[in-house]
């Protein structure tokens, strides 16, 4: 008797929790459904433009609509698109996601098949790294309407972050057989750079930012993105004309301000690199801006700075991730980005523990692999990291960065004419390479010919 006693009042006990969980789910649910998401103030001197005064006037209103009526389809849609648009213009994503996120399924739950809805859900899911399911959502959406480029573009997107390379290129294809414009020529430019063609790269993306408004964040971003492409081949003189030019037509464009620091730091001024990564920063929240920052801190000598910063960035990718984890709308997959993060602060289990975590979700992908090979590589355990860099080289990248660290990582696993090979195909001048790791090539590169000679 006593034993059955015991057992019902541990299902009652059971029993109770259950409801209580359900209770505070449910709780929890309707209190999002009723929140309100408005704009917030911008950083800086962003939040005096009149781009963000007219986006504050068109939230307010479609706002006021939809309280009247929560089923207006066309006014949840207006809305997602701009707080998609204000997460691009602030890097406050950790927000807007959410709010934009709500509002997509509020369309979707009466709407299965709206077509700009589940786009906006796949564009949403792939701002938070969730690529798999961004790329699921993606292809719904096009089996509803197989003729909009845009939703090419997020399955280009989708498949290069799984590692679908081969299908990415099909779809680009179609893109721009469809339209061709800034987003087709941008993945056209973007894919090139994977399969290693940085003169073909560069051409499709000076095609793309032609194609674009001047002075829109959307041009701008890809004027960056050029810029970039001639950081990468050593061409600093160039890259920083199209920051300027940026910074002309979009004043206080914070990635083209980030961009100036790395020429900066390409000519050894530390100081003003830092200045230009602190005014960056001031005007956008983006955790790549900050880590590149505690690089600088550390070449200057500031290294309670550098710690400074770097704990800082761990702490809020940490939090977002963890976000991320227990809900679809909130939160960011951030293990790729925490493992470089940890390496900057010697954690070297911590850098693993994350980076294959990024890798268990996308193994195929080449970036993923070279996060994994060169963690490997700082832990001392070379012939573990080389199948992942062998991965990471696929795709016949050049990106000098990879190219050092495969060369390296063959070098210590002891395949000396492999690491000679990679090794040679970086330029001695490319200031891209980060200081410590180009003294590690030259140095390499210094003992593989002594070899030689010998």
């Amino acid at each position: 008797m006593k034993k059955s006693r015991i057992y019902l009042v541990c299902i009652i006990l059971f029993v109770a929790a259950v409801a209580v969980i359900i209770f505070n789910y449910s709780r929890k649910e309707k209190e999002n459904e009723n929140r309100t998401y408005s704009l917030l103030p911008r950083k800086g001197q962003g939040a005096n433009t009149g781009e963000w005064k007219l986006a504050k006037k068109q939230t307010d209103s479609l706002l006021a609509i939809i309280k009247e009526d929560p089923t207006d389809t066309k006014s949840n849609l207006r809305l997602a698109s701009l707080y998609i648009q204000e997460a691009r213009v602030t890097g406050n994503y950790k927000y807007y996601d959410i709010a934009a996120m709500k509002h997509v399924n509020n369309i979707l739950k009466s709407e299965p098949n709206n077509f700009t809805a589940l786009v906006f859900k796949s564009l949403i899911y792939l701002s938070q790294h969730h690529f798999a399911e961004g790329l699921a959502t993606a292809e719904k959406a096009r089996q509803i309407n197989p003729y909009n480029n845009y939703v090419y573009g997020l399955l280009v997107d989708g498949n290069v972050e799984m590692g679908n390379y081969d299908s990415a290129v099909a779809y680009a294809d179609k893109m721009v057989a469809i339209r061709p414009d800034l987003t087709s020529y941008s993945r056209v430019s973007y894919l090139r750079e994977i399969f290693g063609d940085y003169k073909g790269a560069i051409q499709a993306m000076k095609m793309a930012a032609e194609a674009g408004g001047q002075g829109d964040e959307h041009t701008e971003w890809t004027r960056v993105q050029l810029a970039g492409l001639y950081e990468k081949t050593g061409d600093f003189k160039t890259a920083d004309s199209l920051y300027q030019s940026s910074l002309f037509l979009r004043p206080n464009y914070p990635y083209a301000i980030a961009g100036l620091a790395r020429v900066a730091l390409a000519g050894n001024d530390y100081n003003k690199a830092i200045a230009f990564y602190q005014k960056a920063d001031s005007l956008i929240t983006d955790n790549s801006i900050e880590e590149e920052l505690v690089d600088a801190y550390r070449l200057a000598g500031q290294d309670k700075k550098a710690d400074e910063t770097a704990k800082k960035v761990i702490k809020e990718l940490s939090e977002d991730a963890e976000a991320a984890n227990t809900d679809e709308s909130l939160g960011h997959y951030a293990d790729r980005e925490l493992a470089y993060a940890y390496l900057k602060v010697n954690n070297k289990d911590k850098a693993l523990e994350h980076a294959l975590g990024e890798y268990n979700r996308r193994p195929q992908n080449i970036d993923v692999n070279e996060t994994v090979a060169w963690v490997y590589y700082n832990r001392g355990e070379y012939a573990k990291a080389l199948p992942y860099v062998k991965a990471a080289l696929k795709t016949n990248s050049k990106n000098p960065v990879l190219l050092s660290r495969a060369g390296l990582i063959y070098y210590k696993a002891g395949d000396k004419e492999m690491a000679k090979t990679l090794l040679q195909q970086v330029p001695q001048t490319n200031a891209y390479v980060s200081h410590d790791l180009k003294a590690e090539t030259l140095q390499a590169r210094q003992d593989l010919l002594l070899t030689s000679i010998q």
